[in-house]
């Protein structure tokens, strides 16, 4: 009877520690799942935060909202459509072609002293492209960030893309190189003309400046 008394207490022990490995076990598994849950979660909005600062018209800017002056802070790259965007590469494309620009803009000189613009809520504009002045009136689409600027010199359609610390102006690479090429005395240079190459193996792709 004793013996009997002590072989069952022995496995009420057993059971009890068992028991007592699976709860361990099982806050370790939900601990990891919560842990894998908060990492899926941050993976996703940052693939989200990369699409959003690479696609055109997917955060919308208010025509309110472009009424002061820009600054140049750097290159400005971004695609019509998040297909072309995947098409092309993705975010690795988009900084892969940031890179280039940055390097020719640098050559150039283009600074925050020397290239601008201004919105004005009367429709017009007021810019500096690499120190030489441009002015004239403009239009803006809210729903699609469509820009036309019609000035003396040149005429030019593009895009203004709400960024985190500004905006992005965008332009086709052909027009791009007009603009350059007509606001500097870079015309003929080695870097202008390799400004307008940048582009050719991406679909979709509109390059310009980020002012802040």
């Amino acid at each position: 009877m004793k013996k009997t008394f002590i072989m069952a207490a022995a496995c009420c022990l057993l059971l009890s520690s068992c028991g007592g490995m699976t709860g361990i076990g099982t806050g370790t598994t939900t601990g990891s799942q919560t842990t894998n849950s908060g990492s899926s979660v941050s993976n996703t909005a940052g693939v989200l935060g990369n699409i959003f600062s690479s696609v055109i018209g997917l955060d919308k800017l208010t025509q309110k909202s472009i009424i002061k002056t820009w600054k140049y802070n750097g290159p400005g790259v971004a695609f019509t459509s998040e297909n072309l965007l995947a098409k092309a590469g993705g975010e690795i494309a988009a900084n892969k072609i940031e890179e280039s620009l940055s390097e020719h803009y640098n050559k150039l000189g283009m600074s925050a002293s020397n290239t601008y613009i201004e919105f004005k809520e009367d429709g017009t504009f007021a810019a500096k492209i690499k120190g030489k002045s441009w002015n004239g009136t403009y239009t803006f689409s809210e729903s699609d960030g469509q820009l036309q600027l019609h000035g003396l010199l040149l005429n030019l359609n593009g895009y203004l893309k709400k960024e985190t610390n500004g905006i992005s102006l965008l332009f086709e690479s052909k027009k791009l190189l007009t603009l350059i090429q007509t606001m500097s005395a870079f015309s003929g240079s080695q870097q202008a003309s390799a400004i307008g190459e940048i582009a050719k193996n991406y679909d979709g792709v509109r390059l310009g400046f980020d002012l802040k």
